[in-house]
């Protein structure tokens, strides 16, 4: 899959997520195997490109090619000049976010709100092509509800904008993320473009993958909450689709190096008392569904040093290791 001039390495992306796909979270699902990363939402309000959120969102040093960041906003002039500002700052891609169903984003016009705007939508793809010499890209919805699916209507409408693929979750904003994707709208949209179609929603495991793939057509599929917690899912994907055999699911060693070497790279991004804050949530989901995680959770998201929340997860994972070799 090529958007622009860059050839994904596997058509397996990392879905934006704020609170979740910060430089860290991306650099782990790339290593194992996301071919593209897209970063979290970053506003279009030049007020906001000095706070320390924002900063740390466009900060993209150690990352693979190409950078991807995610801009959202529902002023064309804003969001051109948002676009500006992060290709200033490293972006090789940029993406455009319709496809949120936040309501603080969709109260005020943005996300997935400016899909009820075909007028508006044209204008801000227009715009933001116009303003960069980069790749821009689109993430979209089926509709905003059920009752008016204008995906494929969007869809047409970024094509003749210049956009070079795009993204879609297989529901509609009202749907939020409650009730089964709309995988036959994403077919449908695949059919009306000649652009890459990436299809999202509900993929959580390798066979999920393929089975979208197949059923829709996409150039690829886009992981979200399913990553949390098992970001090898990538290479369990990416075996599926080469038609390789599954690898087994990590060993109880195996996660726990993968899981500390997250913490640490957490602590370094974010300093050392945010990074434990930030790392409660993703050992909570590094653990649940494993044996004595209710425990395990309820005293570790008690501990408020770095050094203490390593030697909990060693021992927690040592101790599975333990039981496994019995």
């Amino acid at each position: 899959m090529f958007i622009g001039p860059y050839a994904i390495a596997s058509n397996l992306a990392v879905a934006p997520m704020a609170g979740v796909t910060d430089r860290p979270f991306r650099q782990l699902c790339r290593r194992l195997g996301a071919g593209y990363a897209v970063s979290e939402m970053v506003a279009s309000n030049p007020q906001l490109f000095g706070t320390g959120k924002s900063q740390r969102r466009i900060d993209h040093r150690g990352e693979s090619s190409p950078i991807v960041v995610q801009i959202a906003g529902a002023d064309p002039a804003m969001m051109a000049d948002a676009a500006r500002y992060n290709v200033a700052h490293g972006a090789e891609i940029i993406d455009i976010n319709m496809g949120c169903p936040a309501k603080k984003v969709c109260n005020v016009a943005a996300g997935s709100a400016l899909l009820r705007d075909e007028a508006r939508v044209a204008a801000i793809l227009r715009a933001v092509v116009a303003a960069v010499d980069v790749p821009v890209t689109l993430k979209i919805r089926t509709g905003w509800s059920r009752e008016r699916p204008n995906g494929v209507a969007v869809a047409r409408i970024a094509e003749s904008a210049g956009v070079q693929a795009l993204a879609v979750h297989g529901r509609s904003r009202a749907c939020r993320f409650e009730g089964e994707a709309e995988y036959e709208t994403i077919a449908a949209i695949k059919q009306a473009v000649r652009i890459p179609v990436i299809a999202n929603g509900d993929i959580d495991s390798a066979a999920k993958a393929s089975e979208v793939i197949r059923a829709t057509g996409v150039d690829g599929v886009m992981i979200g909450r399913a990553a949390q917690g098992r970001p090898w899912i990538f290479r369990e994907i990416e075996a599926r689709l080469a038609g390789k055999p599954a690898p087994p699911e990590p060993s109880a060693a195996e996660t726990r190096d993968i899981i500390t070497a997250h913490l640490c790279d957490l602590y370094a991004f974010y300093g050392v008392d945010a990074g434990v804050r930030i790392a409660r949530k993703h050992i909570g989901w590094y653990c649940r569904e494993r044996p004595h995680a209710q425990a395990f959770r309820q005293s570790v998201m008690r501990v408020d040093t770095a050094e203490g929340q390593l030697d909990a997860v060693r021992e927690f994972f040592d101790a599975r290791r333990e039981a496994e070799a019995a």
